[in-house]
């Protein structure tokens, strides 16, 4: 684990009655992820008829993220979930003399000094080898995540967008060859040139996962027929391009992780299954390219900066970065267009030319 605050039976106890959640039956620390630390939770209470009910949490303590930061992410996923998404549903404090079946708001919690959270254990385990079903189940459900989130109510942006990748590549440059050190000042100014146009200024926007990777989703069922049960992990949503959130999986989901290269017909069926839902504006399938190559920038550069400056609490080997360096080499060599991977016709194109893309 990247960062451990040791949280005792006594402590974990006390703080799922105080929820209502039952007793403590084990507590088990999760012995993975970067940014914060993670206990399995089994609980147990008395049903209404006199029955054993079981309950399977994951008890979360923010090693970075402040009590000023989280309201956007759990009530984010308190929204999803009551939209019918399957994700992590942050348990309340129960209210004080509230009625009965009245939620409470109190979705944030403090344990051993640092905020924290509780949320349901989601079923199933992520697939790191995807196929064409997985990646059509995942593209179906974030058009409909984009689609529940547009009445969402807090605004926080993407704190992983274009104002950090300018803050931040001048800190890894020195770290690079000069190959290297072209291609990422090259793909930077051809971001900020995106990002200035018209055309991405129409783009539609709202709450984005952000970081929805392979092992950020979980799949029960047989491999031929997957049942999607759950996005999680979305300590690094915001509200940005919903494009951007499509590109970020076309990436991962939809590559050959030894090359980058795309996989056609996974790329196809995430996009597809994603259009069916939310279908693409002129201004999306126009800018796919661009955003694809902003995608494998940002997490270049975020394992590009993991890497070489490491904060002291991390104990973990982090990624590497040359895999997105991979990534955007592919992105910009072999532009993918919508229209490869979309069987409608392609509608007609807004007034304004994509930006023209850098080499």
């Amino acid at each position: 684990m990247a960062v451990f605050t040791e949280v005792t039976p006594d402590q974990a106890r006390e703080l799922m009655q105080q929820l209502g959640l039952g007793e403590l039956q084990e507590l088990r620390g999760i012995q993975g992820g970067i940014e914060n630390t993670n206990y399995f939770v089994t609980t147990e209470h008395t049903g209404a008829d006199g029955e054993t009910v079981r309950g399977e949490h994951v008890l979360t303590l923010f090693e970075r993220l402040s009590a000023e930061q989280l309201p956007f992410y759990l009530h984010l996923m308190k929204h999803l979930a009551r939209a019918g998404i399957p994700v992590p549903n942050p348990a309340a404090r129960p209210k004080p003399d509230a009625a009965p079946g009245t939620e409470s708001n109190d979705i944030l919690h403090a344990l051993c000094g640092k905020p924290a959270a509780v949320v349901n254990r989601l079923r199933g385990a992520s697939e790191l080898a995807p196929g064409v079903a997985h990646c059509e189940a995942v593209g179906a459900m974030l058009a409909r995540m984009h689609l529940a989130g547009q009445d969402y109510a807090r605004h926080q942006p993407n704190l992983r967008g274009l104002a950090w990748w300018n803050d931040t590549v001048p800190l890894v440059l020195p770290h690079l060859d000069a190959a290297q050190q072209s291609l990422i000042l090259g793909e930077l100014a051809y971001q900020n040139h995106v990002a200035a146009s018209s055309q991405y200024a129409a783009l539609p926007r709202g709450p984005i996962h952000a970081d929805l990777f392979r092992d950020n989703v979980m799949f029960d069922g047989p491999r031929e027929a997957p049942e999607l049960t759950g996005f999680f992990d979305f300590y690094f949503a915001g509200v940005d391009t919903l494009l951007f959130d499509v590109a970020v999986c076309l990436n991962d989901w939809c590559i050959d992780l030894a090359t980058g290269v795309t996989d056609l017909p996974r790329s196809a069926a995430f996009l597809q299954a994603y259009a069916a839902v939310r279908p693409l504006t002129a201004a999306e399938r126009a800018l796919l390219p661009a955003l694809l190559r902003a995608g494998a920038l940002r997490f270049w550069v975020s394992r590009l900066w993991d890497f070489y400056l490491p904060r002291e609490a991390s104990l973990l080997q982090p990624h590497d970065p040359t895999h997105f360096e991979r990534v955007l080499r592919q992105r910009v060599t072999r532009p993918l267009q919508a229209a490869d991977l979309l069987a409608e016709p392609t509608p007609t194109p807004a007034r304004e030319h994509a930006p023209t893309p850098a080499t």
